[in-house]
């Protein structure tokens, strides 16, 4: 059914710093809020097994969450396309909120699964909302240098979220992990539906596209248990790994069809006739590539090759993430001087896969400041990218479609980070049971029990140790250098984008508000 709505439309003139910042600055407490629920919870797990006594598919607390709120991106980039930035963003933490209340009073794992899958929706909605509201209001060449602040946002979720989690975890009880999530929602509530109120509106009609959104939600999450289950809870050729990836193909092909043949689709083909459309969104699947192997590698290096516990280790990844959020800002200044991306993004991706072959090298003898300082050219070079591919895609699309564009972003953001997890995870352990075949050794040592450091080769034999040790540093060059061959494929990629000047004023039209 047809529905009566406003398209939002900025004003003729740019907006002032303190209207952007009011807007900036209700943004980045939702991206605070959404970043900080895939990380506090982790340090959690432990204590919740034991509080509702079940230790089995523990890890769907937090797969639930990033299956829900990966599809729910880009369908409320559309619907905040047809209905505003404002009208969606508080639903969104709306539904944060209370799936966060119900998380804290949970009673059994498979409860908590479901409520943590339902603050996935909220914390999908609060990430497309927080990055597409800034195209409203900041033209593409300025918007760099506010991308940043959200890039800030996310390294200190990175670096505080397993912190808190743990202080909380430790001192009160695993379900303030979620309680405090209710006063910071409801304060981003105000302060969102405050900022967001700055947006004119005009009015508009449209169709939504519910089949899409249906199609596009199971398909993509077919494709993320597919890689969350492969070569972990089963091998990657058997029959659950295969079905479940031949549907995801399916379904995304079905949702390729409808989306031709609807009068107002999810994701508009017309975005896929855009050749700076689909480069950005590569860039943007490769920077996150990178950036999670690296944060799932580093820590597993520091601890297993040299012998750092869990918190130093965490503390000896700092100065990767400090250099992400460096070389964010860095973007946005460059691209707020000179106007151009595209010699920031081959750069970015450029020093990405010269720290990824650096870090190829690593040996056990290999000392910690050098891998740190290998680790910064690496983090450095993501960081250039990440904040830059969402200014070009957002720069190349209509006004109409920076709600979808942005949603299509992050989606791709979302699969690449999962890619690469789950490629860093495979070729470790593939490399590392080699080994111990190789040395006659038939114990099998799972990567969940790695990540225990150097707690999980206690009770080898001498022999068993030093191939197991063998077998991890050959694991984590083999990672690290097909990362390095990744990276110089988007590079090849983006040598193709075209540099088309960013613009100067925000989007002309933009996203509808409806009564």
């Amino acid at each position: 059914m047809d529905a009566h709505h406003e398209a939002t439309r900025n004003p003729p003139t740019q907006y002032s710093h303190p209207q952007i910042l009011r807007v900036i600055t209700g943004i980045i407490l939702c991206m605070l809020l959404a970043a900080l629920d895939q990380t506090v919870v982790i340090p959690a797990v432990p204590a919740i097994a034991r509080d509702l006594h079940s230790y089995e598919h523990l890890a769907w607390i937090v797969t639930a969450y990033l299956l829900t709120s990966t599809a729910a991106t880009p369908i409320f980039g559309k619907l905040s396309d047809t209905y505003g930035r404002r009208a969606l963003m508080t639903p969104a933490i709306a539904i944060f909120i209370a799936a966060s209340i119900l998380c804290a009073l949970a009673h059994s794992l498979p409860q908590l699964i479901l409520f943590r899958g339902l603050q996935g929706i909220g914390g999908g909605g609060l990430f497309a909302m927080a990055q597409a509201s800034i195209a409203d209001v900041v033209s593409p060449r300025e918007r760099g240098r506010y991308q940043g602040y959200l890039a800030g946002t996310w390294a200190v979720a990175s670096i505080a979220g397993p912190v808190i989690g743990g202080y909380v975890t430790d001192d009160l009880s695993w379900r303030w992990v979620f309680w405090f999530n209710v006063p910071l929602g409801l304060l981003a509530i105000f302060l969102c539906d405050r900022a967001l109120r700055l947006i004119v509106v005009v009015p508009r009609r449209s169709r939504i596209d519910g089949v899409g959104a249906v199609l596009l939600t199971f398909g993509i999450s077919a494709l993320l248990l597919m890689l969350s289950w492969g070569g972990t809870t089963y091998p990657w050729l058997s029959a659950p790994v295969l079905v479940l990836g031949l549907l995801g193909l399916c379904l995304l092909l079905a949702l390729a069809m409808q989306e031709r043949r609807v009068a107002d689709p999810l994701l508009p083909p017309r975005l896929f006739t855009n050749d700076i459309f689909l480069r950005g969104v590569a860039v943007a699947f490769f920077a996150s590539f990178g950036l999670f192997i690296a944060t799932f590698l580093l820590p597993l290096d520091f601890q297993l090759l040299h012998g750092f516990g869990a918190e130093a280790s965490g503390l000896l990844v700092m100065p990767f993430l400090v250099s992400s959020t460096v070389g964010a800002y860095s973007a946005g200044y460059l691209t707020r001087r000179f106007g151009r991306a595209k010699p920031i993004i081959l750069s970015g991706l450029v020093a990405s896969a010269v720290g990824f072959l650096l870090l190829a090298t690593t040996e056990v003898a290999t000392p910690a400041w050098l891998i740190m300082i290998e680790s910064v050219v690496l983090g450095t070079g993501i960081g250039l990218c990440m904040p830059t591919s969402i200014v070009v895609v957002q720069n190349a699309v209509e006004g109409r479609d920076i709600g979808s564009a942005t949603g299509a972003v992050l989606l791709l953001r979302s699969m690449g980070g999962a890619f690469g997890s789950t490629m860093a995870g495979s070729l470790l352990t593939l490399r590392f049971h080699h080994a111990l075949r190789a040395a006659g050794i038939h114990r099998m040592v799972n990567l969940g029990s790695l990540s225990q450091g150097a707690a999980a080769f206690m009770g080898m034999p001498a022999n068993a140790r030093h191939a197991a040790v063998g077998g991890l540093v050959s694991g984590f060059s083999l990672a690290f250098l097909v990362s390095a061959l990744v990276l110089v494929v988007a590079v090849l990629v983006a040598v193709r984008l075209r540099d088309i000047a960013l613009r100067t004023a925000p989007v002309s039209e933009a996203p509808a508000v409806g009564h």
